[in-house]
């Protein structure tokens, strides 16, 4: 397996429609495209695009990869997607993580189970900044003669189309109206609906990452080019990564680079009854996770931060509880909905959810501790 530093759509295709870019977690991605207050309201009052092809895709297939992956990945395993009334196949995409023995994060992914009938296989969405690790872990778990690992992230992109309008215009460019809009509004998180064959095949899921309707559609990388100016052509407005994070902040939703990475225990982050499938039998890292939940506790746990007005402090900025140290920020946006500045990061066991916290330092600036949900900073 080789690991594919993904570029996206061509450099010109964004530079065409405004984008400034930024380096973030190691790869150049548009930071914005000329107007992020426009941005944002697209993304949550009619309808905006982001170009994702950065993360990494894997295909996983052979004689038997669930089987083989099941005890390597917390996560329930997909079923196979079923036929739909309307034309295509439907299922339910598994958030799921890769886990050192000793409880550690490898990666955070979702796995979506292909179509054929005559063939297991698995399509793996994988941040970029956790997918060299991730192939190394799987290089030591999985047998090559149980489940071959391509890298089919060159081949095929991802966009995500955000938005309420979101849903219309999908229906009507990529299923031509086979599948309708309030469908698509009705899926679940992670619910998907895939068309084609082939290269022509399109996948397009529900995603909660943002605080906003959003669907992500995998395709092929010509697909990608011609769905992007379609979408523009019909009024989307792109959005760079500035906007897609105050989004997720505003969703409570970690990023692996970010917020988590290799030195991350799962059961700090508040995703294990996301990505932990507890009726299963054994994983790697099973045993810390069981000892944790039923018998200890974690010394801090990943929670939200409504700041005081001001200056928003840097992302790795400490807190301070009663003049002690009590962690520290991860992500840090200026919130529209919420009217200021919000965070996300780490906070001692000691702090309770409603206790306040100084930032940056013991007589810095006031943040309020919040427990999170998909509409934490508004509540």
């Amino acid at each position: 397996v080789s690991e594919v530093r993904v570029k996206g759509l061509r450099h010109r295709d964004h530079e065409a429609a405004g984008a400034l870019f930024a380096q973030v977690r190691g790869i150049e991605m548009p930071r914005h495209y000329g107007d992020p207050t426009e941005e944002y309201d697209a993304a949550i009052r009619a309808v905006a695009v982001r170009d994702r092809s950065h993360r990494s895709r894997l295909l996983v297939r052979g004689l038997a990869p669930i089987e083989t992956l099941t005890g390597v990945f917390t996560g329930q395993m997909p079923i196979a997607p079923k036929p739909l009334d309307g034309g295509g196949m439907g299922g339910v995409a598994q958030y799921s993580t890769a886990l050192t023995p000793k409880g550690k994060m490898v990666a955070d992914f979702w796995m979506m189970r292909g179509p054929e009938s005559e063939e297991e296989s698995l399509l793996l969405d994988v941040p970029s900044s956790a997918i060299k690790s991730l192939v190394k872990h799987l290089g030591r778990y999985v047998p090559p003669r149980l489940a071959s690992i391509e890298n089919a992230s060159e081949e095929t992109g991802l966009l995500t189309v955000l938005g309420p309008e979101g849903a219309p215009m999908i229906s009507e460019l990529v299923m031509d109206r086979h599948v309708s809009a309030d469908s698509l509004m009705g899926l679940g998180e992670g619910g998907f609906i895939v068309l084609g064959t082939g290269l022509d095949r399109v996948w397009v899921v529900k995603t909660m990452d943002v605080a906003t309707p959003a669907w992500d559609l995998f395709l092929s990388g010509k697909q990608v080019m011609e769905l992007w100016r379609e979408l523009l052509q019909h009024g989307a407005k792109p959005v760079g990564v500035g906007v897609w994070d105050v989004l997720r902040v505003e969703a409570g939703r970690p990023a692996y680079g970010q917020d988590m990475d290799d030195s991350t225990l799962l059961s700090e982050t508040g995703l294990v009854d996301r990505a932990v499938d507890h009726n299963k039998g054994c994983y790697t890292g099973q045993e810390v996770i069981v000892r944790i939940r039923d018998r200890g506790h974690v010394n801090r746990s990943f929670r939200g931060l409504l700041l005081a007005d001001g200056p928003i402090p840097k992302s790795n900025a400490e807190l301070f509880h009663d003049g002690r140290a009590a962690g520290h920020i991860t992500s840090v946006v200026e919130s529209p909905r919420y009217g200021g500045g919000i965070a996300l990061g780490y906070v001692r066991k000691e702090v309770f959810t409603g206790d306040r916290v100084a930032v940056a330092s013991p007589d810095g600036p006031i943040a309020e501790v919040r427990d999170l949900n998909s509409h934490w900073a508004l509540s």
